[in-house]
């Protein structure tokens, strides 16, 4: 038999510091094992956003994860490729109060054999140096433009007024390390936020509550009040997920929408992880959304061809004709806010290309 909690649970029979503790057994024991790839992602995820956030665990909360920290050095030793999970957890679990100190001595040895080096990406590289920089560790001590290369990338804000969720994604975890998970002013400039303000109004035409939590603490962790409407829709979407226990239960489930919503109710002083967990597997599952009316506003543009113009007040009544009423209802929030709406639209209209000789 399953047990799905429902939003109107009639009282907190659990403490916070419970929840959280029961949350962390779930997924150290009971949702994966050790030698998966998910099991590092996802514990690290939930790790990192309970040592950034500052939430408290009660005494016993980090007991699950005792057999992993003994054992980190020998899997880091035949699994380095997965060296920035495995350095990840173990730092939250020394930051969050596990008694050790392994994390410096790892660190080392990571730097010193050059992974972080043989990465592709500025992103992972940031990360690495970020990770280890934690214990005073530069792995990549040559490279003095890596953060000019990222900033770069984040100023260029027409990137982020067209759907790529990859570059999204990429925008708020450059601004996650950065800030130090909001340890440290980030220093950006007003291109990126104004990247940050497309993103969010893309996401939030989408509907899409993973990416636009991101979008939301990356902006407080740059020291900007985000949008209410999009907060207080968040917050919504927050107390509508359900949970579900027992040994049968999915775990190919929204667990990580419900990791990052959660981190934005803590970051921004609200109601963080507020469901009831059990000590047991767990599956979160997000409420059925409204679908965004942003597909059907990039079919009308696209269908537009020659007439499509990068004037919002030109384009309205065109792309509002093209939307059901709930997405007009949603593209009407969307314009309200954020004052950047028409410059964002400008982006979207992609008319760049004509009156190219080709």
């Amino acid at each position: 038999m399953s047990n799905v909690i429902h939003l109107n649970v009639p009282s907190q029979r659990q403490s916070g510091a419970a929840r959280r503790a029961a949350l962390i057994a779930s997924f150290a024991q009971y949702r994966r094992f050790g030698d998966d790839v998910f099991w590092l992602k996802e514990n690290a995820e939930l790790l990192n956003i309970l040592e950034c956030s500052g939430l408290r665990l009660g005494e016993q909360a980090l007991a699950p994860h005792q057999g992993f920290y003994d054992q980190v050095e020998k899997r880091l030793g035949f699994f380095p490729q997965y060296y920035r999970f495995l350095l990840s957890i173990c730092l939250d679990l020394e930051d969050l109060g596990l008694p050790g100190n392994k994390a410096e001595a790892l660190a080392n040895w990571v730097a010193q054999e050059g992974l972080a080096e043989a990465e592709l990406s500025d992103l992972q590289r940031l990360e690495a140096r970020r990770l280890m920089m934690r214990r005073g560790i530069d792995p990549l001590p040559c490279d003095a433009g890596l953060e000019d290369r990222v900033r770069s990338f984040i100023d260029r804000s027409e990137t982020f007024a067209m759907p790529n969720k990859k570059a999204a994604y990429e925008l708020t975890h450059i601004v996650f390390y950065l800030s130090e998970y909001g340890r440290r002013d980030p220093q950006l400039s007003s291109a990126a936020i104004t990247s940050l303000e497309f993103a969010g109004i893309l996401a939030y035409l989408d509907q899409n509550a993973d990416l636009l939590a991101e979008v939301c603490v990356a902006l407080r962790y740059a020291g900007k009040i985000p949008s209410q409407i999009w907060e207080n829709w968040l917050e919504r979407e927050t107390h509508r997920f359900g949970v579900e226990t027992g040994s049968h239960v999915s775990t190919a489930d929204h667990y990580h929408d419900y990791f990052v919503c959660n981190w934005l109710m803590a970051v921004a002083g609200r109601n963080a992880f507020h469901k009831e967990a059990a000590d047991d597997r767990m599956a979160f599952h997000r409420a059925e959304p409204f679908v965004g009316p942003l597909r059907e506003m990039s079919e009308c543009m696209y269908r537009l061809e020659d007439a499509r113009s990068a004037d919002w007040n030109s384009m309205r009544t065109h792309v509002e004709e093209s939307l059901t009423e709930i997405g007009h209802g949603i593209l009407s929030e969307a314009q309200q806010s954020s004052a950047k709406f028409d410059d964002f639209f400008a982006g979207f209209a992609r008319t760049g290309l004509r009156g190219v000789a080709l």
